[in-house]
């Protein structure tokens, strides 16, 4: 009776994912997909006898075991304060003083009206898009945006002095166009690290987007860990791979 419970309510929920899926957008629907993903997974290792009690946790040591378990994920560094994983990270907009953190709603900002390279679209595709150290004005002005590690907070005057510069640039250029690409170290799962770098990119376009810059003029992509700067393991070449990087088009 117990496991047809089970069965029965994981159908329900998928049915009700497929009947919804068509009226959501891309967003939503990737959201509900890893919802349900999760639950599957919870329901799975009931069955196998893994239920436990519920916690959440971290890492390997949260569980209090020393065995070796394979559950599903790969470990990620412990620390006091690790942000959940399943979870975009959420600080308001607020003061702007040196020394405070400046974050983005994990929310997707008002989409551009075209999407680069599609049939019809009057921007060409992002191999089009040039690395901004080829223009000595747009390396001056595109600098990289650098982010803690397994955050996709914008901190520092530093990065906050980027976004305002790249920001009074493209609204004084108002045929410029950019990628805004969302990277991460070499540490965790890869599909993890593509959302990630999405948070990471979607944080520096909402942040150019409050600062006045055209939505249709600023695109956003990730590419994880695919694409490191730096190919060490220590945390100096850590840090340098976790970055959000600017692509650039004039027409």
């Amino acid at each position: 009776m117990h496991l047809t419970k089970i069965l029965l309510a994981l159908n329900v929920a998928f049915l009700g994912l497929s009947m919804t899926s068509c009226q959501r957008n891309s967003h939503d629907v990737w959201e509900d997909s890893k919802s349900a993903k999760r639950h599957m997974s919870r329901g799975l290792r009931t069955l196998g006898g893994k239920n436990g009690s519920s916690k959440a946790v971290q890492c390997r040591d949260d569980f209090g075991v020393a065995q070796e378990q394979d559950w599903g994920y790969q470990d990620v560094e412990c620390q006091n304060s690790v942000p959940d994983m399943t979870m975009g990270e959420f600080v308001p907009l607020s003061g702007q003083s040196n020394d405070e953190q400046i974050a983005m709603a994990d929310f997707i900002s008002r989409q551009p009206r075209e999407i680069p390279g599609d049939p019809g679209s009057s921007i060409p595709g992002i191999d089009a898009f040039a690395d901004p150290n080829t223009n000595a004005e747009w390396a001056a002005v595109f600098h990289n945006i650098y982010f803690d590690y397994n955050s996709n907070l914008v901190r520092g005057e530093d990065n906050l002095n980027v976004i305002r510069s790249i920001a009074n640039y493209m609204k004084s250029h108002p045929n410029t166009y950019i990628f805004a690409e969302g990277h991460t170290d070499e540490r965790g799962p890869e599909v993890y690290n593509l959302a990630l770098g999405s948070r990471r990119s979607n944080a520096v376009r909402n942040l150019l987007l409050e600062e006045g810059v055209n939505p249709d003029n600023v695109f956003t992509i990730s590419y994880g860990k695919e694409r490191p700067v730096f190919h060490g393991k220590s945390e100096e070449s850590w840090a340098q791979n976790r970055r959000v990087e600017f692509k650039v088009y004039r027409r």
